[in-house]
């Protein structure tokens, strides 16, 4: 099939590397590339296992609650609460 392919100049660059680099012809470059890139697109995305946290144990809290934020900050900053 014959076409006519506008390419964008950070992809001409890259291609004209290549080509030079594997001595290819410009088609058989750009016919990897594409089936390269319709095989990835065209598969199933890969399944990623579920991030998992572990708990860590911080100890006791210095501050006597924290439900109240104003007195926390002053007992964090070490002024009296009034």
């Amino acid at each position: 099939m014959r076409t006519t392919l506008t390419l964008d100049d950070d992809v001409a660059t890259v291609l004209e590397r290549l080509r030079k680099t594997r001595e290819q012809s410009l088609k058989e470059l750009v016919n990897e590339a594409l089936r390269c890139g319709l095989k990835q697109m065209d598969a199933r995305p890969k399944r990623r296992q579920p991030f998992r946290t572990h708990a860590v144990d911080i100890g006791h809290c210095r501050i006597g609650s924290i439900d109240n934020v104003a007195e926390a900050l002053a007992v964090a900053e070490g002024e009296p609460f009034k």
